[in-house]
């Protein structure tokens, strides 16, 4: 195994741990929001929840489709050039099963990122509910295809 490897391999695991800390926090926030639900309004206690899952998302997100899959793609000696390519090589490698999530989970991420408008908070927060599930079901996917390569 080379250093680069190596190197990969040390970064890849450092990443699962943050990963795996992150996934706890947005799971406690995706079930006090699940037991909010999703109304016109909120009160100031909900709208610091919901804001605070969204942020948790976000950060979940750029982990797992920034560094973990990138980190992957490496060690595997590919470079796909943008996030499409990435989630379409990730989905025919197996390493997660729907492209297409990855990147509607993608496009959520980018949505409360860039374009977090008041008016929208509501849409925002039932999307984010909706896909909490894709996002731990690709994470808890890749996990086992670390753990298949002995990786972790």
């Amino acid at each position: 195994m080379s250093d680069i490897d190596k190197n990969l391999l040390a970064e890849l695991r450092k990443d699962m741990t943050e990963l795996e800390i992150a996934v706890k926090g947005l799971k406690m926030s995706f079930e006090k929001c699940s037991s909010i639900g999703i109304k016109n309004n909120y009160n100031f206690e909900e709208q610091e929840s919901f804001d605070s899952l969204t942020s948790k998302f976000s950060r979940t997100s750029d982990i797992y489709t920034q560094r973990i899959l990138k980190t992957i793609l490496l060690l595997l000696r590919e470079n796909p050039k943008s996030f499409i390519d990435r989630a379409n090589l990730a989905e025919k490698l197996e390493i997660i099963s729907s492209a297409d999530v990855l990147i509607a989970v993608r496009d959520l991420r980018n949505e409360i990122v860039h374009e977090y408008i008041t008016a929208e908070l509501s849409r925002i927060y039932k999307e984010v509910l909706n896909q909490y599930s894709n996002l731990i079901d690709a994470i808890v996917m890749t996990k086992k295809f670390i753990e298949q390569r002995g990786w972790l």
